[in-house]
């Protein structure tokens, strides 16, 4: 399998064996408890997100469903809540630790996954067997990120990129091509994995219909099949329920619809 290589990865692709275990202290005056005075269960650890995910590994290894994390996007931009830049000084003082003197030479997607790759191992070992990872990221570092979850989680444990459309508005974006989008990468814990479905509601329901009395809910949708006259393999007769011809879906330009049936909610 490739693999993605870059100015200090030797430093830390084992570094999350070598960060002390610590003890998460509770905070009496910021603590919210339940109706019976006893403590909610729920946690809000300030600190160190390294060293808060391997004070959590005793007590959370392979029990956590699902996982979702916002890392920085690394676009450069000091002028955020927080610094989206890995130049912050919290992580210039984490890489002379770890790395060495030579870190301060770095570009800034080397520091990012030099960041990244010890705090993604963690969360792995966090992950149930049926569990999953989301991680938002941006175009800066969708690329190296998705070549670091490969090695970690495995490619195959790879199971989609969720394109999240964030602006609707018209943009003039300094590069002549707007960024309208970011991406929401999904990993399993292992191969196999498919999300929960919730119950089918009646609100569902009612975006079906059936206006030929069929007791199934169906409603139209295009039928139509792009690039068909190049690519007549992969285009499939459709037969009328009534006199049994068999019509062809058209190219784009004839418009045409195709009966969509409603899946049926899970057991």
């Amino acid at each position: 399998m490739p693999t993605l290589n870059w100015m200090g990865k030797d430093k830390v692709v084992n570094h999350y064996r070598d960060v002390p275990y610590r003890v998460l202290v509770r905070d009496a005056e910021k603590s919210v408890l339940d109706s019976h005075g006893s403590d909610c269960g729920n946690m809000i650890i300030h600190g160190d997100n390294l060293e808060a995910l391997k004070a959590l590994l005793p007590e959370y290894e392979g029990k956590v469903d699902c996982i979702y994390i916002d890392p920085p996007y690394n676009t450069g931009n000091e002028g955020w809540v927080y610094n989206d830049n890995v130049n912050d000084p919290r992580i210039q003082r984490w890489l002379g630790q770890v790395v060495g003197k030579e870190g301060e030479d770095f570009s800034r997607h080397d520091k990012w996954l030099c960041m990244m790759y010890p705090r993604l191992q963690l969360l792995r070992k966090m992950l149930a067997p049926t569990g999953a990872i989301f991680i938002s990221i941006g175009d800066d570092e969708s690329a190296n990120l998705r070549l670091v979850c490969d090695e970690i989680f495995g490619s195959s444990c790879f199971v989609g990129d969720v394109i999240w459309q964030k602006t609707y508005s018209p943009r003039n974006d300094s590069k002549g091509i707007p960024t309208e989008a970011e991406h929401l990468y999904v990993y399993s814990k292992n191969t196999g994995w498919m999300p929960g479905r919730l119950p089918r509601t009646a609100e569902m329901d009612q975006r079906y219909s059936s206006p030929d009395g069929d007791p199934r809910a169906w409603k139209a949708g295009d039928a139509s099949a792009p690039g068909a006259a190049t690519h007549q393999g992969m285009v499939y007769a459709i037969q009328h329920p009534l006199t049994g011809e068999h019509a062809v879906p058209a190219e784009r330009t004839v418009p045409s619809v195709r009966r969509v049936q409603h899946a049926q909610p899970d057991e």
